[in-house]
């Protein structure tokens, strides 16, 4: 016996392990996969659909496993991915999910880091209120946890918002902050982020001294740097080259932009810069009335845009070359491209390109520049206000933020004092509620008792009504029946044996007579026999007439309605052998049926059928009336009941109606189930 049972254990441990192999290849196929899907959907050779589709599969795939930390760093894949191919929709429902995920693993850092693709997320789509919210959540974890390198990108996203806004002061202190982070860190390229920003916010103040000299720290790096910064380095010379153009001097700012346009060769996919600087060369060539190469450097410049379709860079060469046609007196184009770079300054909603648009179209057209005028101030006034309130809800935020961060603390250390408290409390609730539950349930059964109680007193006085009014024929039937037998019958009897007298005489004529007549009265004492027999019968048919109720209900019905009432029962069906509940339940459907007919159906014909078949009693109540959608209607209490009674009696109700094709009731009951126990 022992040697079985180490026999089956072996089998044992060889089926698990069977098992185990199967579900880690299930796994690794299924990881496999993601990784096929996710490296397809960053595959920037395919197509844009395709991409998306590859991406949307690893979703899928990673929207039902496990919550764990592989899976939150698979979705952050995913909703990268989602990011550049710019689909911010489902860049934002991903990283939400994400967020979600990573609040109820309790996993801060993908919380903060959640935080930070919704910001980038707000950010991309002109929501700087909210991206600016989700930011400053970011930050106070990353505090938290020391975690310098995502706290200096924060800072910098919180610093080119506030600059977005125009809070130059916020921008400025956040860009700081961030420059702070690094200490003494080597890299090269965030610093140079740092310093770029910073020397756009003191050009936007107009320091412009102070501006050249970050701008030129960026540019130093670039150049001392072993990294490949080419971009870096021309964006630098650009934004030199801006800071002089600002300052009139346009011979150092065309410098500047020359030096950068020469080694731009060296930067791949450089449409972009390279249409900025040709705009800025060419701009600052005309300041100082050096025509040559105009307006051809705009034009080369508004080609690249308009295949870029970067519209808000459209708008600005337009307003260069209505410049440039307005000082060469070609009021026509002049007037052409300003009102060209107004339209689309409307259309792609850049209030500040709309000023720039406005401000030289009332230049160009003298005899609407009072017009001009009103809408720049107009627009201009609102920009303001706008700045102020953003800058007020940009603090406000940062308060309400560090606010909600003391109020959870403060929770925290609330719950941790009262789980004691509320676990001793749900203890009693759930003690409290098995009582109550259990009182409820005996009183449940107590009233459908007392229910059932009342409805067979109920049944009871129907038949004895009924039995009453049956009672009245029964007993004009027995008169009638002993007025027959003993009257009638009595006196043919005499007749019988007068004739049979008769047989004396033995004429052929009077015996043919006589049998005759015999014959006759033989029938007729038969026939009257049988009459009394089928008179007397009915007094047991009466009992328990269920039939005579339904009978006097539809009398009722018919009575009250219009409509024709076709009523057939199976007679072979013995009532008297099934339950009293079952028969008071089919009675009240039947009534409540007829009752819905009359209020809602508008029916002219109703049919009402019950028959039995070898295991179910079954009553159909149809009508033709306007009929109602099953699917839409509301059950109502008369509909409640009607189910419940069904179901007391172990059975189905099944309804079927459609607008205008009427409705039809089926209550189908098993008659084993109710049927008296002798």
């Amino acid at each position: 016996m022992k040697k079985y049972y180490h026999l089956f254990f072996l089998i044992g441990l060889l089926f698990l392990g069977c098992t185990k192999e199967k579900n880690d290849f299930s796994d690794k196929s299924i990881t496999d996969t993601l990784a096929i899907y996710l490296d397809k959907a960053n595959e920037e050779s395919y197509s844009y659909e395709d991409r998306l589709n590859y991406n949307k599969k690893a979703f899928a795939i990673l929207i039902n496993q496990k919550n764990d930390s592989l899976n939150r760093v698979n979705l952050f894949k995913v909703a990268n991915r989602y990011f550049n191919i710019n689909n911010f929709g489902e860049y934002q429902k991903a990283s939400q999910i994400i967020l979600a995920k990573a609040r109820s693993a309790n996993d801060t850092v993908n919380i903060a880091k959640a935080y930070s693709y919704l910001g980038d997320y707000y950010t991309n789509t002109t929501r700087k209120d909210s991206a600016y919210s989700y930011y400053s959540k970011a930050e106070k974890i990353y505090l938290r946890l020391k975690d310098k390198e995502n706290l200096f990108n924060t800072y910098l996203n919180i610093s080119t918002i506030q600059s977005y806004e125009n809070d130059f002061s916020g921008s400025e202190v956040s860009a700081i902050k961030a420059l702070n982070v690094l200490d003494n860190s080597q890299n090269v390229e965030k610093r140079h982020r740092v310093y770029s920003q910073l020397g756009f916010i003191s050009a936007e103040l107009k320091d412009y001294e102070k501006a050249l000299e970050y701008y030129n720290k960026a540019l130093k790096l670039t150049l001392n740097s072993s990294q490949n910064l080419q971009v870096q380095k021309l964006n630098s010379l650009n934004n030199i080259g801006n800071v002089y153009q600002r300052q009139n001097k346009h011979n150092l700012a065309i410098e500047k932009f020359q030096q950068a346009i020469d080694e731009i060769h060296l930067v791949e996919d450089n449409s972009f810069l390279f249409a900025i600087l040709l705009d800025n060369i060419g701009y600052s060539k005309f300041k100082i009335k050096d025509f040559s190469n105009l307006p051809e450097l705009y034009f080369k410049s508004l080609k690249i845009r308009e295949g870029l379709n970067e519209r808000v860079g459209i708008i600005y060469v337009k307003i260069h070359l209505s410049e440039f046609y307005l000082e060469r007196k070609d009021t026509l184009n002049a007037k052409r491209y300003a009102n060209e770079a107004l339209t689309l300054s409307k259309e792609v909603k850049n209030y500040r390109a709309v000023l720039a648009a406005l401000k030289q179209t009332g230049v160009v057209d003298s005899e609407k520049s009072s017009d001009y005028s009103e809408e720049y101030i107009k627009i201009n006034d609102s920009l303001q206000n706008a700045e102020r309130k953003i800058k007020d809800k940009f603090a406000r935020i940062e308060y309400e933020t560090d606010e909600i961060i003391q109020q959870k603390d403060k929770l925290a250390e609330q719950n941790r004092n009262m789980i004691f408290f509320f676990g001793l409390v749900i203890m009693i609730g759930i003690l409290l509620f098995v009582i109550r539950n259990q009182r409820a349930r005996t009183q449940q059964l107590l009233l459908k008792q007392t229910q059932q109680k009342a409805n067979e007193d109920i049944y009871n006085l129907m038949l004895f009504q009924q039995n009453k009014i049956e009672e009245g024929r029964i007993n004009e039937k027995i008169r009638i029946a002993q007025e027959l037998h003993d009257g009638i019958l009595g006196r043919l009897f005499g007749a019988r044996l007068n004739l049979d007298s008769l047989n004396k005489r033995q004429d052929d004529a009077a015996i043919d007579s006589r049998n005759l007549y015999l014959v006759e009265l033989k029938n007729i004492e038969q026939d009257i026999r049988e009459i009394s027999h089928d008179l007397n019968r009915e007094k047991s048919a009466v009992n328990n007439n269920f039939v005579g109720i339904i009978n006097n209900l539809i009398e009722q019905q018919e009575n009250l309605s219009e409509a024709k009432v076709t009523f057939l029962i199976d007679m072979q069906i013995e009532w008297e052998k099934f339950d009293n509940t079952l028969k008071i339940n089919l009675y009240r459907i039947l009534q409540e049926s007829l009752q819905n007919i009359n209020k809602y159906a508008q029916a002219k014909n109703i049919k009402i059928e019950i028959k039995k078949s070898e295991k179910y009693l079954r009553m159909v109540i149809s009508d033709d009336g306007i009929g109602f959608s099953v699917k839409k209607k509301s059950k109502g209490i008369g509909l409640q009941n009607m189910m419940s009674r069904a179901e007391t009696s172990k059975g189905i109700l099944d309804i079927k109606s459609k607008p205008g094709k009427g409705t039809t009731i089926t209550i189908s009951v098993p008659i084993e189930t109710n049927t008296k126990i002798e």
